[in-house]
């Protein structure tokens, strides 16, 4: 399968890990974990190249060594605890625009180190169908969510708050029957696409018209802390 889109995976790798140190490059299955982002997407059908931002010396080594590309270092200022994707997709394609314009994408494929064990079917798929449906400005892979946030509370001055007062014709949804509740579903980290024209557009990392990818419920396996790593690795040997 090919396509007349350029389309790059973006793999974000920054250096300052708090609840797992330097778990990006820690070794999984006896490669550093950002690897098999790195691995995956060279067996994709639709992937033209993979660059890896980062804010170290040394991921960036480490990722030019498995075959991704790692043309600038992030500034510290958007590798902190609190930056977020935006951040780092906006410095790429600003990169792009000053260096590299003629190889701006059409497609962003962000593919989080983080999540070692996604599928060269799924990621295929995922591809597919935003390059067949030009209306979505991005795409997100979702699981459905047991429990409704439709239900849910903030506390302030020791006081419940729910976060919905109404829904639709619904009041008090939070006192409201399951079954009289929207399935809701839950962002897992496994793929995230976007349209570049429309990133640009609408300055955002989503934009107007998400495309839903809804995988199995089992589908969570996102690596933050030392425990996601052990239920990771237990799960998936």
């Amino acid at each position: 399968m090919t396509s007349k889109l350029r389309i790059i995976a973006l793999i974000p790798a920054r250096s300052g890990s708090k609840g797992l140190p330097h778990k990006n490059i820690k070794d999984y299955e006896d490669i550093p974990l950002l690897v098999h982002s790195i691995n995956i997407a060279k067996q994709c059908d639709y992937i033209n190249d993979i660059v890896v931002t980062t804010d170290s010396e040394e991921y960036k080594i480490i990722a030019e060594k498995y075959g991704a590309n790692c043309p600038f270092l992030r500034p510290t200022e958007i590798s902190d605890d609190l930056s977020n994707d935006y951040e780092f997709v906006n410095h790429y394609i600003q990169w792009l625009q000053l260096h590299d314009s003629n190889n701006i994408p059409h497609l962003i494929v962000q593919l989080r180190p983080t999540y070692p064990n996604r599928s060269l079917d799924d990621l295929n798929k995922t591809i597919a169908i935003m390059i067949e449906n030009i209306e979505y400005t991005s795409l997100r892979t979702v699981v459905e969510f047991d429990k409704s946030p439709f239900k849910m509370y903030t506390i302030l001055n020791n006081s419940l708050n729910p976060l919905f007062e109404k829904l639709d014709d619904l009041d008090e949804p939070y006192n409201c029957c399951r079954q009289q509740l929207p399935v809701t579903y839950l962002h897992n980290g496994c793929i995230d696409i976007i349209r570049t024209s429309s990133f640009i557009k609408e300055n955002s990392i989503t934009g107007s018209n998400i495309y839903p990818y809804v995988m199995n419920k089992d589908e969570t396996d996102d690596i933050d802390t030392f425990d996601d790593w052990q239920k990771s690795l237990k799960k998936n040997n």
